[in-house]
């Protein structure tokens, strides 16, 4: 579930009461895991696997109530921000274009001197919390054009003229860095919340950073960028049965070399810094740390791109050298080959089986039910599939009649399939099972969350309606949890 999914006057979910009363239902449920997406703020496209940071959150998540109850905001400054016409969809230009300005009202107000939290955020956060901040000041002066496009002394980093732009922005500076100490302590207080209630946080890490993003402008030479900071490949994955011209990221990619010389010291920041987000880290792509897809830079689709060898399962020893035994699951979807089986088998993290894969008609498939193993995560889908009652809708006919023969349910409509499925996913052998609040729902493509290789549209943009997450519906929940013994 989606945090942005979450019900809340504002139009887009976040830390606000709502968020707690869903923890409170899922605490009645018996769940015991919340899967979010990653959390980082979004740009064009809205997609939060494209974020302008590795480290920052999202600020449209900032709860306005809670800055209200600090007394930052009057209620009248929070209905300006009221974008919420339709309670089922994110309007992302709507709150581009009201979000910030209420934001600042906050900002005006708040006192830092009276919150000693405050400076050690700014201490704790300083690796990456001063370029973020530089960054998003230089790109509102460059009216949003992406840091490859800015003027040579702003793209590249000329020292002097980033000192003196520290001394004359400071005021919109600050304005960033509170941003991001409200998300943080927000949020800090909403997982603690639900922690308390026997409820971890499952966080998604995206392995590329975006092109566009402050990392990438910050530290150019951990990626594979020229003299003149121009990308020679991008990141992608191989032509399929479901994309036909592959899927072209355009994300920058990593110089593995580099890194390596350096001992991964930037992946074991960056992991440190998630580890105080989340309980259980999904990392996103796993199967690109044994072999990456490298496209042509320029090129408008993924079809000629080639492989290139990864760090491996070095990376991993690194970062467990410098943070302790890590509770993380690898995201090993896709196309997969024995090297990369064998390095998520060795690694020992679960990987995860998606039940929409797996009713092709072949017995061995590793995605049906009976091919399971323990450690592993099974989804019914994931924010990248249709919702099961979509999918029931759009499948091949051969694909449903074999997928209800081996559910033992025949003569089940699409009324009954989001159920059926739930209950596969929930009696597998799986350690742990995790389903879509969609599903729950019983709700239709619609409420699909992405489209892979669509930009616009109903991306990202799924809302869960008020009061569809019923006490009724909680109890069927736990009832169903307790049935397969997992609560």
């Amino acid at each position: 579930m989606p945090v942005t999914a979450i019900p809340s006057r504002y139009g887009i979910g976040g830390f606000s009461p709502e968020a707690y009363e869903f923890v409170n239902r899922l605490e009645r449920a018996g769940q015991k895991i919340w899967q979010v997406l990653p959390m980082g703020p979004t740009g064009y496209g809205d997609s939060p696997y494209q974020s302008a940071s590795t480290y920052a959150g999202n600020p449209y998540m900032i709860s306005l109530d809670q800055l209200k109850a600090d007394g930052l905001l009057t209620q009248e400054e929070c209905d300006t921000a009221d974008c919420g016409g339709n309670p089922g969809a994110v309007p992302y230009e709507q709150i581009y274009r009201t979000r910030y300005e209420v934001l600042r009202k906050a900002y005006e107000r708040f006192d830092k001197t009276a919150e000693p939290a405050y400076t050690h955020f700014v201490e704790e956060n300083g690796n990456w919390l001063e370029d973020y901040a530089l960054y998003c000041v230089i790109k509102k002066q460059q009216n949003d054009r992406p840091w490859m496009e800015w003027p040579d002394p702003l793209r590249l980093r000329d020292e002097a003229v980033l000192e003196e732009l520290w001394e004359t922005a400071g005021d919109e500076i600050g304005f960033v860095i509170f941003r991001q100490y409200e998300f943080a302590k927000q949020w800090g207080r909403l997982k603690a919340y639900a922690n308390d209630k026997g409820i971890r946080i499952l966080g998604d890490i995206p392995i590329y950073a975006a092109m566009d993003s402050a990392d990438a402008w910050a530290d150019p030479a951990q990626f594979q960028f020229d003299a003149d900071l121009k990308p020679a490949g991008v990141a992608g994955c191989p032509p399929d049965a479901y994309a036909v011209d592959g899927q072209l990221w355009g994300n920058p990619l990593y110089d593995w070399p580099y890194h390596r010389e350096t001992g991964y010291s930037w992946w074991i920041s960056r992991m440190r810094h998630i580890q105080t987000l989340y309980d259980i880290v999904r990392i996103d792509h796993f199967r690109g740390f044994e072999s990456y897809y490298s496209v042509p830079y320029g090129d408008t689709t993924a079809r000629n791109g080639h492989w290139e060898p990864g760090p491996g399962l070095e990376i991993f020893r690194a970062l467990e050298a410098a943070l302790g035994k890590m509770d993380v699951v690898a995201e090993d979807l896709g196309f997969l080959t024995d090297s990369v089986r064998e390095m998520v088998r060795e690694s020992g993290y679960p990987g995860m089986k998606v039940l929409q894969f797996a009713f092709e008609g072949n017995p061995h498939n590793e995605y049906l039910p009976h091919n399971h193993i323990r450690n592993c995560i099974v989804y019914t889908g994931t924010h990248d599939n249709e919702t099961s009652r979509g999918w029931f809708k759009s499948a091949p006919e051969y694909a449903r009649k074999y997928c209800l023969d081996y559910l033992g349910c025949p003569e089940h409509t699409e009324d009954q399939f989001a159920e059926d499925m739930i209950r596969a996913a929930l009696s597998s052998v799986a350690d742990t099972a995790v389903i879509p609040m969609q599903d729950y729902l019983n709700l239709d493509n619609r409420a699909r969350i992405n489209e892979p290789s669509t930009l616009g549209g109903i991306n990202w943009c799924w809302r869960m309606q008020p009061g569809a997450f019923t006490d009724e519906l909680a109890d069927r929940i736990r009832r169903l949890t307790e049935r397969y013994g997992r609560c």
